[in-house]
């Protein structure tokens, strides 16, 4: 290579301030998306593994105090009106259609076994929701920041087509500023990319695993139920 061509090359910073800070408003705007689009998966990632830890947590905790034999009326009542975990949640749903389905005279109003299944589907929908609340955004970013990169990359290169075309010049001192500006976009979106795939398809099993285990105790409490109703 001609030291003449070379020389200048080396002079040039190319650290990734340098970088950013040489790209045209466009790719800048690109950059900055996607740096905020990163920050925000890992900020979602980071809640949902210590949401999830506690759901599990208080799930396993539920679980021995409700298969621990004390009476289901007084679990209820030691619960409260305002259950803390989604497992009580989902239980007390389904004791209070429970109860409300007696009349006066102790009897059962007709359908109530129908009506605790809904209630607790109702309970457990709406965990789910909270669950799942963020996965959207990082199927969204592992879908679409490789290409908003790749956007920033087109532009970067044709901007750098431009400033060949107007100095004339195509020695590397002109040319691969332009060029690394413009892949740096392409890297930032693989970076916001990557962790959002990998993390969205871990966090959607285990909320599969988590709601399945909701899913799992409501068909069991209903099947404790069903034995009271049929008795």
């Amino acid at each position: 290579m001609d030291p003449s061509t070379l020389a200048p090359a080396q002079d040039i910073d190319f650290s990734l301030l340098a970088l950013f800070a040489r790209a045209t408003f466009t790719v800048q705007v690109v950059m900055i998306l996607l740096v905020l689009a990163s920050f925000w998966s890992w900020a979602i990632i980071i809640q949902k593994f210590l949401n999830f830890r506690r759901a599990r947590a208080e799930s396993a905790a539920f679980d021995a105090a409700f298969w621990s034999g004390e009476p289901l009326d007084e679990l209820f009542e030691r619960i409260g009106p305002e259950p803390q975990s989604a497992s009580e949640r989902i239980f007390a749903s389904g004791m209070l259609e429970w109860r409300r389905s007696h009349r006066q005279d102790g009897g059962l109003i007709a359908g109530a076994q129908a009506r605790i299944d809904r209630s607790m589907d109702v309970a457990i929908a709406k965990e789910a929701e909270g669950l799942n609340g963020g996965l959207s955004f990082l199927a969204t970013v592992g879908a679409t920041a490789p290409f908003i990169g790749l956007f920033g990359t087109v532009w970067g290169i044709k901007h750098s087509f431009e400033q060949i075309a107007i100095s004339q010049n195509t020695n590397l001192a002109v040319v691969a500023p332009g060029i690394a500006e413009a892949l740096l976009a392409t890297g930032m979106g693989l970076l916001a990319a990557i962790p959002a795939v990998v993390f969205y398809n871990k966090l959607s099993a285990d909320s599969d695993r988590i709601i399945g285990g909701y899913e799992a105790f409501a068909d069991e409490f209903a099947t404790i139920l069903s034995r009271q109703l049929d008795a």
